[in-house]
């Protein structure tokens, strides 16, 4: 599995378990969210570390961005599109 196929099925269970869902969004509160939020998704079995992350978040924003409007400088901007921590956490609020 893709670390995307990965933050995704972890994202449909945490929309589906209060517990999992409250656990990842607490890891905005630590002091480096982005490694806490890795070790919680380790935790739980989804071995997502944080290059990962920012290789994912690179890779899906080049595709989002190449196919909007071209991928220029008026291609829209996205919630969470420069960070993608921000959009996995976005999407459970």
């Amino acid at each position: 599995m893709t670390t995307l196929e990965y933050l995704d099925e972890l994202q449909n269970r945490a929309k589906k378990d209060a517990s999992i869902r409250d656990t990842l969004l607490k890891t905005k509160q630590e002091r480096n969210p982005v490694d806490a939020f890795c070790r919680k998704c380790q935790e739980l079995g989804y071995p997502i570390y944080v290059m990962d992350l920012i290789h994912a978040g690179e890779e899906f924003y080049g595709n989002m961005r190449r196919s909007t409007n071209g991928g220029g400088e008026n291609s829209p901007k996205l919630d969470g599109e420069d960070d993608f921590y921000e959009l996995f956490m976005a999407s459970l609020i």
